[in-house]
């Protein structure tokens, strides 16, 4: 596995490969306690973003939820991560907490022309999240997804949608979903609508079990099941130990396959990624 030994430290970080299309990380890379059990002690914050970026495959990005990044932010983001390695963005809330989604077409707009541009190769899928309170209304629903851009700049955008009401546990949901070639979030948590089926032209999971009390952040066997799921979603294939809405579909293409552990004991998540990283790699 190839290494390269970061300036002003004495370590080399492991470069993971995203070769099998399964991109694993964590949310943000700015976190107190990874000083203490993920970041190199003597590594200064502002090669936090350099270190992750090596050490895993993905990150998300909170912090877009919240408000607008300079176009300068962005570019600066991609300076300092190595190629293969993507962001992926949340949206922002002004977009998605709305009574009527329809009406959105200026912050969608403003969000995806205000700098994404910058990111080039680095931009990941943009992760349009919804509130629990949020539930499924067909017509407003299509309506918003007609007002995402496919592409910026000539490259394609990748967008996917965490559902929180129980109402989007439906049929007419999937369709609608698929119609317009939007990935689902299948969220491994018990607070939240958890369902497997697959909308999109790739897959998206938010893992957020983790154990504060399990320096793995999972089981070992939890993260063998999820290396076997993601290997199967790679491929094409839907595992058969998932909670779904409608019955798996036939085999397809092989799929990019996305996988962030996130919130649970945030602590522990670097090192739950790597773990999963590790087992991929294994198995390639």
């Amino acid at each position: 596995m190839p290494t390269r030994k970061t300036e002003d430290t004495d370590l080399f970080v492991a470069r993971p490969s995203a070769a099998t299309g399964i991109r694993v990380g964590i949310g943000g890379w700015t976190y107190a306690p990874w000083r203490d059990n993920f970041y190199p002690a003597k590594l200064v914050q502002r090669r936090e973003l350099e270190y992750a970026s090596r050490a895993l495959s993905a990150i998300e990005v909170n912090g877009t939820y919240y408000g607008a990044q300079k176009p300068a932010t962005y570019a600066k983001w991609r300076a300092e991560t190595p190629d293969g390695f993507v962001f992926s963005l949340k949206a922002p809330r002004y977009a998605t907490d709305r009574r009527t989604l329809a009406d959105a077409g200026r912050t969608v707009a403003d969000f995806v022309h205000g700098g994404l541009a910058e990111l080039g190769d680095r931009l990941g899928p943009i992760n349009w999240q919804f509130l629990p309170n949020k539930a499924f209304d067909r017509d407003d629903f299509e309506t918003f997804l007609a007002l995402l851009p496919r592409e910026l700049d000539g490259r394609a955008l990748r967008h996917v949608a965490e559902v929180r009401h129980e109402s989007f546990r439906s049929d007419e949901y999937l369709q609608l979903a698929r119609r317009y070639r939007v990935a689902t979030v299948f969220t491994d948590s018990p607070k939240h609508p958890s369902f497997a089926d697959v909308t999109g032209d790739f897959v998206y999971a938010r893992l957020m079990c983790s154990d504060a009390n399990l320096a793995s952040g999972y089981p070992p066997a939890a993260l063998d099941r999820w290396a076997a799921r993601a290997n199967a979603w790679a491929a094409g294939d839907e595992p058969d130990d998932l909670p779904r809405v409608l019955p798996a579909a036939p085999t397809s293409a092989r799929r990019e396959v996305f996988v962030f552990f996130i919130n649970g004991a945030k602590e522990r998540a670097p090192h739950a990624a790597m773990g999963l990283l590790e087992r991929l790699r294994s198995t390639a």
